[in-house]
Formats: C-alpha cells, sequence, structure tokens
C-alpha cells in the first residue's frame, strides 16, 4: 500500500474527518494569478483560429478515426484549440446562488468564461508548446498565455528531444512527434483555496482540459491523445521549475500537417521528414513571477507530488488497467430501456461557449426528456473511455474504460424517480433503488450553491481507485482524477448542445453515496457529481462576448 491509497482514503472520507488543516481559511486578498507571469519575454499574438460548423459534438465525443496523410495540427487548428478550451471567451455576470457572487461585480475579480471546466474556477494548469522544425515559427519552448491568447516564447532552439527522451526515447509513444503540449500544474494556484485537497482537484482539471482537446480535434478529423508516463524531472528541469512547486502531468503528442515546403528535401518517408534532434541540455531561464507575497506549503501536496513522479520506464504494460477496469454490469438485473440518444448536433465551438455552471438556477417544472439523459450519459460514457497511456501503454487494445455511470432520477419524462446503474451496452438503465432521491442528496451535499432536488438527474461517476493504484503505481492517482475530469468535461459539452443546464460539484459525503448506490465493501467509490436539468427561464444576467 502507498501513499496513494491513503491519500485515496482520507479523500473519500473527508466529509466525516475533515483533511488537514481542518481551520485552513483562504487569504482571498493574497489570492494567485490565473496563470504565469513572465515579464520581458517576447510574445506571439496567434490567430483566432477558425471552425467549421459541421464539426459537431457527436462526432467529438465518437473513437477516433485514422487521420489522412495530410491530415494534422497547423498554427491555425493549435490556436483555435487552445482559444475554446482555456483561452478567455466572455465575461459573465448573473443572479444565481454561488458564494463568490458578492465579488463578480468588481472588474479585478471578473468571472471570465472558458471552454473548459475547472475545481473552483481556479485553471491551474500551464500549457507549453514545444515546436519543432516542421512547424511556422522558430523552434522552441512557449507558455500560453490564457489572457493574452498568445504564446510567450521561454527559449530558443529545437528541444524536441528533450522530450523524446523523457517520454523513453525513439520507438515510445509519442517519440515520432515533431511538437508537444507539455501540461503542468502550478499547485499554489489551487492549493490557496483547497490546501490538501488540492492534488485530487488538479488531478480532475487536467481530465477535463485534455478532455476538450480531444472532443475539439476529433470533431475536425484530428486526434488528441495525452501520455501521462515520462521523466517528469527531466520535463521539470526543461520547464524551468523548481523543486515541488509545480508538477509535469500530461505530454501531448501533436501530429503536424504535412506541406509542400516539410515535403521538399525528403521522399524517404515520415521518419525522415521529422529530422531527429540529440537532446541537449537545455532550460528555461526565465522564471514566473508570483503575485501572492506569501506562499504555503501543503505536506499531503507536496508528499503526493513526490509519490507520483513518474519515469518513462515505469509506463504500464499492454492491457495493466484491465485488472482495475470499471465493473460490467449484472446482465440479469432488470433493464429500464431508453431511447437513443438525441443528436448533439451542434457545432463544438458554440458548445464550449454556452458551457457555464448553473449554480442554482435549476428549474424542476420542466423534466428532462428520457433522450436527453441518455445523450448525458452516453457522453460520461465516452469521457471515460481513454486512449493513450490510459489505455495501458502501446498495443494496449481498445481504450479501458475505468469509470462506470450512476444516476438519481428527479424529474426525467418516462424514468420513474430512483437512482440506477447505466448499462451502455444495453442501452438503459439497471434500477439500484427506487423513490424519490431529492431529500437524500440535498442532506448529503455540503454547500448552499444548489438545490440539487430541482436537478432533472444527477450522476454520478464511479472508479474503482485502489484497484488503479495497485495495477499501475501510485502515479495513477492522476490517471483516476484524469479519467473523472474527462466524463465531467464531455457531460457539460453535451449539456450545452442539449440546451440543458449543468453543475459539477465535490461537496458531498462520498461514504452516503456509497451506502446509498450499494457500492460498500467494494472497492468502487463515487468522486463526483453532476447535476443536469432546465434551468429557470429569462434569468438576470450579463455575458460579453470576446472572442
Amino acid at each position: 500500500m502507498g501513499l496513494a491509497h491513503d491519500y485515496a482514503t482520507a479523500i473519500l472520507h473527508r466529509g466525516r474527518v475533515p483533511m488537514d488543516p481542518a481551520d485552513f481559511v483562504p487569504d482571498w486578498a493574497d489570492g494567485p494569478r490565473k496563470g504565469k507571469h513572465y515579464p520581458g519575454v517576447d510574445r506571439l499574438p496567434l490567430p483566432d483560429g477558425r471552425y467549421p460548423a459541421d464539426a459537431h459534438v457527436d462526432r467529438g465525443l465518437a473513437a477516433a478515426q485514422p487521420a489522412g496523410p495530410d491530415g494534422g495540427f497547423d498554427l491555425d487548428a493549435l490556436s483555435g484549440m487552445l482559444r475554446d478550451s482555456y483561452g478567455l471567451t466572455g465575461r459573465r455576470l448573473a443572479v444565481q446562488a454561488n458564494t463568490d457572487l458578492n465579488a463578480l461585480p468588481f472588474y479585478p475579480l471578473a468571472n471570465w468564461s472558458r471552454g473548459s471546466a475547472s475545481g473552483g474556477g481556479l485553471y491551474p494548469v500551464s500549457i507549453h508548446w514545444v515546436s519543432g522544425r516542421s512547424g511556422p515559427v522558430t523552434p522552441g519552448l512557449h507558455y500560453y498565455s490564457t489572457r493574452h491568447h498568445a504564446m510567450h516564447r521561454l527559449l530558443t532552439g529545437d528541444v524536441t528531444g528533450e522530450v523524446r527522451t523523457a517520454l523513453g526515447g525513439d520507438g515510445a509513444p509519442g517519440a515520432d512527434a515533431d511538437h508537444y503540449l507539455v501540461l503542468g500544474v502550478k499547485y499554489w494556484q489551487n492549493a490557496f483555496k483547497y490546501n490538501n485537497f488540492c492534488f485530487h482537484v488538479v488531478s480532475m482539471d487536467l481530465g477535463a482540459l485534455v478532455q476538450t482537446w480531444r472532443i475539439w480535434a476529433r470533431a475536425r478529423g484530428l486526434d488528441v491523445e495525452p501520455l501521462l508516463w515520462f521523466d517528469e524531472e527531466r520535463l521539470a528541469r526543461l520547464l524551468g521549475v523548481e523543486g515541488d512547486a509545480e508538477g509535469v502531468f500530461a505530454v501531448v503528442p501533436l501530429r503536424w500537417r504535412r506541406t509542400e515546403d516539410s515535403d521538399a528535401d525528403t521522399d524517404a518517408g515520415p521518419q525522415a521528414r521529422t529530422p531527429r534532434v540529440a537532446p541537449a541540455p537545455a532550460a528555461v531561464r526565465h522564471r514566473d513571477i508570483e503575485k501572492s507575497r506569501r506562499l504555503l506549503a501543503f505536506d499531503d501536496v507536496r508528499a503526493m507530488h513526490a509519490a507520483t513522479l513518474g519515469r518513462a520506464e515505469d509506463r504500464p504494460a499492454p492491457g495493466a488497467l484491465e485488472s482495475a477496469a470499471a465493473h460490467a454490469p449484472d446482465a440479469s438485473a432488470p433493464l429500464l430501456p431508453l431511447p437513443a440518444p438525441r443528436p448533439l448536433d451542434a457545432d463544438v465551438r458554440t458548445a464550449l461557449r454556452r458551457r457555464r455552471s448553473s449554480f442554482g438556477r435549476f428549474d424542476a417544472r420542466r423534466p428532462v426528456t428520457a433522450d436527453q439523459l441518455a445523450a448525458t450519459l452516453a457522453a460520461a460514457d465516452a469521457g471515460a473511455r481513454l486512449g493513450g497511456d490510459y489505455s495501458g501503454g502501446p498495443g494496449g487494445g481498445s481504450p479501458v474504460r475505468l469509470a462506470r455511470t450512476f444516476v438519481f432520477v428527479n424529474h426525467v419524462e418516462d424514468v420513474p424517480p430512483g437512482s440506477y446503474l447505466y448499462d451502455p451496452e444495453a442501452g438503459g438503465l439497471r434500477p439500484v433503488r427506487e423513490g424519490k432521491p431529492g431529500s437524500f442528496l440535498q442532506e448529503n451535499y455540503f454547500l448552499s450553491n444548489y438545490n440539487l432536488e430541482q436537478a432533472g438527474a444527477v450522476l454520478v461517476p464511479t472508479v474503482r481507485t485502489h484497484a488503479v493504484l495497485d495495477a499501475v503505481g501510485d502515479r495513477g492517482y492522476r490517471l483516476v482524477g484524469a479519467t473523472v475530469g474527462a466524463a465531467s468535461q464531455a457531460v457539460y459539452t453535451a449539456a450545452a448542445a442539449l440546451d440543458l443546464g449543468c453543475g459539477v460539484a465535490l461537496g458531498f459525503d462520498n461514504i452516503s453515496y456509497t451506502d446509498e448506490l450499494g457500492l460498500a465493501g467494494t472497492d468502487e467509490a463515487p468522486l463526483l457529481i453532476m447535476m443536469i436539468g432546465h434551468e429557470r427561464p429569462e434569468p438576470a444576467a450579463f455575458h460579453f462576448e470576446i472572442a
């Protein structure tokens, strides 16, 4: 049993046994920026990034299709994906039930909308672009500034060899790429609010962001899959990250689009078209200037960072995660069939612009339809079927489903109130408990920003966390969080495409949910709740689009 096992148990029981420091109060006046600040570096403005109107959410949630020989990213596609996922797209003010309502009218505390969800709206994931010689800019290492929708150049020179070496060298997954997105998490951007709970939250943030990219790219005929196992300390040195202040959570290889110029010097095949550069010692010398005057360190965050540091040679063997796959539903249990999921025919960019948290605006007078419920359940299941390192390494076969979805039905047409297990293969619901769940849901929710009884349904993803850790080690904790975060982003996007409200929350009694869903004594744990439903008509709100 490693440290991650103990942390997972503490997370599950935190509603009854508070995590240290139990008396912690955030110093809001001394909070960090929502992003990094590198003064004096060159800035490369990015194009707006076109997006085809026929790139629907349905296609983005479907299984990846092989790209054509000329398919791949270019600067316009990379820019559009970043803008639509983590870039600032508008400012929102609304009468709602969240506790930060009093701060929203003040410009310095503006609530800027983004396509991806984030725990507490903090957005701590740092996006770095390592560009190679096949791209449109001088090779180097860049930081994506969400405030400016621009790349800040931190290092000039081809350092893709460093990334390949960190991934395991030639022949390793992703080593044939010439461009990479390297995702780090600056812990203080989240820990200043959530202290030791931070590591759990930021792992989900990673999954939400990557799932947005997967939906966005697949709808355009591209593909994005993250790699989670690599020499993290090597990449931290490359990024200029000091100590345990920031973790490097994922590397995303990008297949760059072939052009006539890139083919002009060779016809020897894809390997020759991407010249290999031997890794040379290199590191970013620029340093992020912190806004907070006083930074705190939290023992559990530091310990989990150390316990989950990765090495490329520790990458799970093909099929390693099969032992931790979600349990199959009992095929002999009664089945309540659902209609075919309603088509998600909104284009991805529009759906991501609509995405928001409902914060108490649910209205039960207008029930969710059964095909809307079916569509959101199918989206949650698609989000939990992850590839790349998620499937157990190269040759791992079909993506492993690590999560399954339960649902509490409050107000859904033609579906009696109660709790159910979603069976995606059978296309229906397996009853768990009859009766209206509204009282249970509200009694076991810790905050005041939602009335869960007014939601049409509450979806609950569950993961066999300890089985994942047994299968792939402590670094698997990042995988667990990313899986659940990906499912939540898939539901958010599907709900926006269906004109449904959506909210995701972590503040509930996990143990009570475990008992209510009949999971006591198993290794399966509920880690998140996702509410869907119609909202009150004509809310008092302001939304100013900036992208």
